[in-house]
């Protein structure tokens, strides 16, 4: 429905239009919010009426599931329905919120706010009972162990994100011209199947040491005996060994990562261009360094802000194998520690809050580097 064209339209027209308008405005927000009501009332029911056992509780989940997902059909077709019967400059105001309006709520809902919660917790003392206001902030910058804290995250930055994207991406070039490509990259992609506490866990197994008098079970300290060396405690070792020790298991992990990446941007390099620098009497090398590289830098450059964020926010393994002892804390080790051991949650809740401000720059220059693709491609 369009406004009258006629501008000589009597006033009893234009107000007949406006209240039709701002009607089907209602309406298109009332059906959705109504339909959601009663997609609520439903999950209610469902539990109120299912007795409680695990026979029922499997009854339920499964009810849940089809209840849920077509009662979000359901919305977004209600939704849409009635935008659709809007004027046509309302329709395309409006019929996009529609589909990317519920992701937001969610993303607002399960992001944003308890983001805001938690620097409002940070700003309290440790009951959350006081406001101290920067004080917890204060804390976090002096104290010697998240000082000792924020030493260790650098070395997993420098040493763990940086070798894990040098062997994947040399382990990516020398695999591309291997007969035994697929199973090379099998083998050394087969860690990413383990998650982070199995790993952990085989880690364990492998820096495991017994006193000189016992068979070395651990399959490091069983080379290092045979080799004529005295067992050795690598996790408990002085820093920063131990900690670099730590770090070898998010190489072994992260390498495989990296090279899936690298190796699918290699094959899209031409081979005319290759073959064309080989021509002109460039060597291997310089093909990797002047042709390959360049080409792939946003791949590069993608890959190692990934790995990044992925060890700035290590946890498991380092929980796994020291707990955080022998000075190998992490930012996230010390979270939890002050969350749940010291209950301790304003100072937990600043140490969060200052995790996210150090992921949030390496996002936003992925993020541009992805707009930066996308509009040179």
């Amino acid at each position: 429905m369009e406004p009258p064209a006629n501008s000589n339209a009597s006033p009893q027209g234009i107000m007949d239009w406006l209240v039709s308008t701002f009607g089907r405005l209602l309406v298109s927000i009332a059906v959705p919010l109504v339909t959601f009501g009663l997609l609520i009332v439903g999950f209610r029911f469902l539990r109120e009426t299912i007795p409680d056992n695990n026979t029922q509780k499997a009854l339920l989940s499964l009810l849940a599931m089809v209840w849920g997902v077509g009662g979000a059909a359901l919305v977004y077709v209600a939704a849409n329905w009635q935008v659709e019967r809007l004027p046509a400059a309302w329709t395309r105001r409006l019929q996009p919120f529609i589909f990317v309006g519920p992701a937001m709520v969610i993303l607002g809902w399960y992001l944003a706010l308890p983001t805001v919660r938690t620097f409002w917790i940070s700003l309290h003392n440790r009951t959350g009972t006081e406001f101290v206001g920067l004080q917890n902030y204060i804390d976090v910058f002096t104290q010697r162990i998240m000082l000792e804290a924020f030493r260790n995250n650098l070395l997993w930055i420098v040493f763990g994100a940086t070798l894990s994207v040098t062997f994947g991406l040399l382990v990516a070039v020398l695999a591309d011209r291997s007969r035994f490509e697929t199973l090379a990259k099998s083998l050394i992609f087969m860690p990413m199947a383990i998650s982070m506490v199995g790993a952990g866990v085989i880690w364990n197994f492998i820096y495991e040491v017994r006193d000189a008098a016992s068979p070395q079970i651990g399959l490091l300290n069983a080379i290092w005996v045979a080799l004529g060396g005295e067992p050795q405690a690598w996790t408990a070792l002085v820093q920063p060994w131990n900690n670099l020790f730590l770090i070898v298991i998010v190489i072994w992990m992260q390498t495989g990562f990296a090279m899936v990446i690298f190796s699918a941007a290699i094959k899209g390099i031409p081979t005319e261009l290759i073959e064309a620098a080989r021509v002109d009497g460039a060597n291997e090398i310089q093909i990797f360094f002047r042709i390959m590289l360049p080409y792939i830098r946003g791949t590069v450059i993608t890959v190692t802000t990934t790995i990044i964020i992925f060890t700035l926010k290590i946890f498991d393994v380092v929980m796994v194998m020291t707990g955080g002892q022998f000075g190998t804390h992490v930012i996230a080790t010390q979270f939890y520690r002050q969350a749940f051991t010291n209950q301790n949650k304003g100072y937990a809740a600043a140490i969060a809050i200052i995790l996210l401000l150090a992921v949030v720059p390496v996002m936003i220059y992925n993020l541009r580097q992805f707009r930066e693709q996308e509009a040179f491609s």
